[in-house]
């Protein structure tokens, strides 16, 4: 098995650099006491040497702070006394949007290369910005529009009319359409955009397909994650708004409105029609029925059943959902009542 390394293997990432600290420290609107000092990467904090920069943001890590070796970690202010001497202090209220910045300065997400892969088939009328990447085997529709500075990977196919803003990314066999991407768009490996929803009549003669004539309109810088699934809308269009970030195998079925920089994570499914309002947390596994309105900044927890509105700020948890406090109170009895059980069912009782 290979050995432990730190972030960055080469073969894979790209890194720019040595960066001074003075460059570091305004991203983060701090201040370097040695700002001319040149860092070479970043790691952790077990693992940085003196020209790596770290960060502390769980303070159930704070005795790796005291250990480390690194020569600049970004910290809250509150941490500042752990900082070991030769380490310099980089101080910021959010140590770990500062990591996202100083982590990106060194590994920028790779520019595309214009141009058009030999095996890829492109329809004729279809529109591609001269400064856009094309990848091996992909399939870009009739009329589909591919923007200025946006990549294709290899295998994706976007479909007739789709249309891709500027500065997206579409990783491999990703499959789109019926759709709008707005700008920075990303489209992680496998996901599926714009197919025909869950949507058929019932009769006692069976199922009668409803033709699906919505679309998907995806905001900008929302992100699709691998293998997710966004169902286009039947009469409506289905809505994935400014920010979002969507994680790995979630389902969005038809019509479903989600509002701006909402998160879903992992395995997580929304069934059609469903108003999810902005800021809105939804976490692994939970399942949403149709026609719900999920209120802004609400929270969901992990494999929550939700069947009722939420609203706005609330936080649930259960199957049926419920706010957290009931669903604890609950915990809290069921557990009591074991115990007396238990207790009662001791021999000699």
């Amino acid at each position: 098995m290979p050995h432990a390394a730190k972030p960055g293997d080469e073969r894979f990432f790209k890194r720019t650099g040595p960066h001074s600290l003075g460059t570091i420290a305004a991203l983060l609107g701090a201040v370097a006491a040695t700002p001319e000092r040149l860092i070479s990467g970043v790691a952790p904090l077990q693992s940085a040497g003196s020209e790596d920069v770290s960060f502390l943001d769980n303070r159930r890590y704070a005795e790796l702070l005291a250990a480390t070796k690194a020569g600049a970690v970004i910290v809250h202010p509150d941490f500042v006394d752990k900082v070991p001497e030769g380490c310099i202090a980089l101080i910021t209220p959010e140590p770990y949007v500062g990591w996202a910045k100083v982590s990106a300065l060194f590994y920028p997400f790779a520019e595309p290369k214009p141009g058009v892969h030999p095996s890829a088939i492109i329809d004729p009328t279809a529109r591609v910005d001269e400064g856009a990447e094309i990848g091996p085997g992909a399939v870009i529709g009739a009329g589909a529009e591919i923007g200025a500075g946006s990549s294709i990977g290899p295998l994706a196919v976007i479909g007739a009319g789709v249309a891709v803003g500027k500065n997206c990314r579409i990783h491999a066999q990703a499959t789109i359409s019926h759709a709008i991407l707005g700008d920075r768009v990303t489209i992680y490996p496998g996901a599926r955009i714009g197919q025909d929803g869950f949507g058929f009549a019932i009769s006692k003669a069976g199922f009668t397909p409803v033709p699906q004539l919505g679309r998907v309109l995806i905001g900008d810088g929302a992100e699709i994650g691998a293998n997710s699934t966004i169902d286009r809308g039947s009469a409506q269009d289905t809505v994935i708004g400014p920010g979002v970030h969507i994680d790995n195998l979630v389902q969005i079925g038809h019509n479903v409105n989600i509002g701006a920089n909402a998160v879903i994570v992992a395995q997580a499914g929304v069934s059609g029609s469903t108003q999810i309002g902005p800021g809105v947390m939804i976490a692994a596994q939970a399942g949403l029925t149709g026609h719900l309105n999920i209120g802004a900044g609400a929270r969901i927890g992990a494999q929550s059943g939700v069947m009722a509105d939420v609203p706005a700020g609330e936080e649930v948890l259960g199957a049926p959902a419920q706010s957290v406090k009931a669903f604890f109170r609950e915990v809290v009895t069921l557990r009591k009542l074991a115990q007396a059980g238990r207790k009662a069912n001791k021999p000699g009782n």
